[in-house]
């Protein structure tokens, strides 16, 4: 069985949303090509791509075609204090991995959350660095946005 929910990068990070966001609103009043992008932000497309993904899936632009526009809520991440953002981030996880699977288990450890995403065919975290990738996923995104909550060592719990 293969998931085909979109799925968050081992290498996304918050500030690089952050980052993404700001430069594509302040520098380029919304709209711009990927490789200007990639040229203004001063990274490889190798390391642009993760975070651009990302923001996609979760609705903060559109990225179509070569083109990135940011959205609304893109917009609104931007101008808002971190309560909001952290809020908004929330909101937008669930849709996505691993989240869409943590969300499923409610409570789990980094191994079960790694079992269920191998079930659902989703290859992005596999090999020996996949339990940190995951970790840092799960804490830089999850718990900072408040959809999770650190139970224990590597438990988490859903706090929706």
């Amino acid at each position: 069985m293969t998931d085909t929910s979109p799925v968050l990068h081992p290498d996304a990070r918050v500030a690089d949303l952050l980052g993404l966001l700001s430069v594509l609103q302040n520098t380029f009043d919304g709209k711009t090509d990927v490789y200007l992008l990639e040229k203004e932000l001063e990274v490889d497309l190798d390391e642009l791509m993760p975070i651009l993904y990302a923001a996609n899936s979760m609705g903060f632009v559109n990225f179509v075609e070569g083109d990135v526009i940011i959205t609304d809520k893109g917009i609104e991440f931007i101008k808002s204090n971190i309560k909001k953002r952290k809020e908004l981030l929330k909101e937008s996880l669930d849709r996505i991995e691993p989240f869409k699977s943590a969300k499923e288990l409610k409570t789990f450890s980094i191994n079960d959350l790694l079992e269920k995403m191998r079930e659902k065919g989703i290859p992005l975290y596999e090999g020996p660095t996949a339990y940190r990738d995951l970790e840092i996923i799960l804490n830089e995104w999850g718990v900072y946005s408040g959809f999770l909550k650190r139970i224990g060592e590597d438990e988490y719990e859903v706090s929706l």
